[in-house]
């Protein structure tokens, strides 16, 4: 990869970055949990959030557009990192506490994208980006309001899953 040099090159690696994480999301991630969880609720939260997460595709394809650039996803190490550790405790866990793992998983990963879409944010508002900013401010909304219904799930969770196994 060349070097990044100016403020605007940074912008866009980073927002490449985050289209590789929804896609990923949307493509794989959230499907594969989906068929995971075993939880009513959790499920139909994970499968609302994978329509969301098609949308902040289409929000994030429409910045590169408002800036006159083509989509590139960008291989997102940080988010390999998050995926490797699922699968990994996954590996490692009876099956009565899948939905622990994915809550757990679910939890991080939001925690990630809300970081990103800030940092996205205040580069598109230095950048004077206005649109960006919106299409970005979108998604982080929605990124927050799931990390709000992932730690009530996860708690709730947390506890059946201890009384159960009690």
């Amino acid at each position: 990869m060349p070097e990044i040099t100016n403020p605007r090159e940074l912008f866009l690696h980073e927002l490449g970055d985050i289209l590789y994480v929804e896609q990923k999301l949307a493509d794989e991630v959230l499907p594969k949990l989906i068929g995971e969880v075993t939880d009513d609720e959790f499920r139909e939260g994970l499968e609302g959030h994978l329509r969301e997460t098609r949308g902040h595709v289409e929000n994030v394809k429409q910045v590169f557009a408002e800036l006159g650039e083509t989509p590139k996803a960008e291989p997102c190490l940080g988010f390999e990192g998050l995926k490797k550790e699922h699968d990994k405790l996954m590996s490692e866990t009876s099956p009565e506490l899948i939905d622990s793992v994915d809550v757990g998983a679910a939890a991080r990963t939001e925690n990630y994208e809300i970081a990103a879409y800030e940092g996205l944010r205040r580069m598109a508002k230095g950048l004077g980006e206005d649109r960006a900013v919106e299409l970005l401010d979108e998604n982080l909304a929605e990124e927050k309001e799931a990390l709000r219904l992932v730690e009530k799930i996860a708690t709730r969770v947390s506890k059946e899953s201890a009384k159960a196994l009690a």
